[in-house]
């Protein structure tokens, strides 16, 4: 395995995360337009932000994967083309695609185009893997359902220049590889078409046909029960097993979440592959690494399929997230001992935080005073987006996170 190969791969439903994931780390991004793309709630990006992403990023030599990955209808197949020319005048580098019909039109209308099969796809074996890419794929981003054992002899089992990219991080579907028919049924949006409405993530009871005003709990419980919400993905501590069964790229879920969940999430895996890189024969991760993961709102973390069937990757008590820390600050800028701020969410004089700043370990600090845009003491940064500042003796970089545990 080159280790080179190691994809850092994160997600951009809108600019303000696509800068986050290009400032911490990401060595890819993907991202979709307003149409064709599976996620139809995030901004998304209109022609001239894909151009402009696009060029940002390759200055800094990061890659941008645009998605068509949704299952068309005929009457979108007519505005495809233009779609793709678009991709191409805008010199993305590859797009993913999960429809054979729109492959056969990314290859006609732009032939030099890099093509990523979609997880949607639902590719679980070496035989449709390899087909895929004598039909002119690149990479294969394989189904969720598949072990890390059955990954390597897909691996073993393909050409050696087919890339592998897996889901590493983020939102589970209870369904195979994200293909819903729950959200289309019961509230009419089509969660193969970018709609979810996430009804997996609701409770339910029982109910007898002739008791329709009664309601039973499948447990004992009078909130009901979540049975088909999954927990959130997490491969955080075994980067040197993805490298091992021969995976390329590491995704993170997630065009749909905060701007600072793509910063801590892909500031987290970047360290990871780099500490992975520098020693892969005796790779252990760093507590700290391991720890930014819970620093996000998250649901309880699993390995999805990685280690064979999942027996704990339901949970079924609640739908909701865990949320351990809110944003309180971003830094502007740090000049002669003072930083430079605006406000997020109230804080204290006194209180203790966390600076999170780009490939770096989070330093814990406590703001003993506060002072607003003239300078004058206050007790407490409590309008929103409002200029203050503080003394600190470290310096850090302009968009830097400030942090503090809320259950403290």
């Amino acid at each position: 395995m080159n280790n080179k190969l190691l994809e850092v791969l994160a997600p951009a439903g809108d600019t303000e995360r696509f800068n986050s994931a290009i400032r911490y780390g990401a060595d890819a991004v993907y991202l979709g337009r307003k149409t064709f793309g599976m996620r139809s709630s995030p901004m998304n990006f209109d022609y001239e932000q894909l151009t402009a992403a696009v060029n940002e990023a390759h200055s800094k030599g990061v890659k941008v994967y645009l998605t068509c990955n949704t299952l068309p209808r005929n009457n979108e197949i007519p505005e495809f083309q233009q779609f793709i020319e678009e991709a191409v005048a805008a010199k993305v580098d590859a797009l993913i695609v999960a429809d054979i019909g729109l492959m056969s039109l990314v290859k006609k209308y732009a032939p030099d185009m890099e093509i990523h099969m979609s997880t949607q796809t639902g590719i679980v074996n070496y035989v449709t893997a390899r087909e895929l890419y004598n039909m002119g794929a690149k990479r294969v981003v394989l189904a969720r359902e598949l072990s890390l054992d059955e990954i390597a002899e897909i691996r073993a089992k393909c050409p050696a220049d087919m890339e592998i990219e897996v889901f590493v991080h983020g939102a589970m579907c209870v369904s195979f590889s994200g293909r819903c028919l729950l959200s289309q049924y019961l509230v009419n949006r089509d969660a193969n078409r970018g709609e979810c409405a996430q009804p997996c993530r609701w409770g339910y009871h029982l109910m007898e046909e002739k008791r329709t005003d009664q309601f039973f709990p499948i447990f004992e419980d009078e909130k009901g029960t979540y049975i088909l919400n999954a927990k959130d993905l997490c491969m955080i501590d075994h980067i040197d097993k993805l490298a091992k069964a021969g995976v390329s790229s590491l995704k993170i879920e997630g065009r749909a979440k905060s701007a600072y969940y793509v910063a801590v999430v892909t500031n987290a895996y970047r360290m990871a592959v780099d500490e992975y890189n520098l020693n892969p024969e005796n790779f252990k991760l760093s507590d700290w690494i391991h720890d930014e993961v819970f620093k996000v709102s998250h649901r309880k973390y699993c390995t999805g399929f990685f280690f064979g069937h999942p027996n704990d990757c339901q949970y079924y008590e609640t739908g909701g997230y865990i949320r351990n820390y809110d944003v309180v600050a971003v830094v502007e800028k740090c000049e002669n001992g003072i930083v430079y701020c605006t406000q997020r969410n109230k804080f204290f004089a006194g209180d203790t935080v966390e600076i999170m700043s780009p490939k770096a370990k989070p330093e814990t600090i406590t703001i003993d005073e506060i002072f607003d845009e003239n300078g004058n003491s206050i007790e407490t940064a409590n309008h929103a987006m409002m200029k203050f500042s503080f003394r600190c003796e470290k310096e850090f970089p302009a968009e830097s996170v400030i942090r503090m545990n809320v259950n403290k």
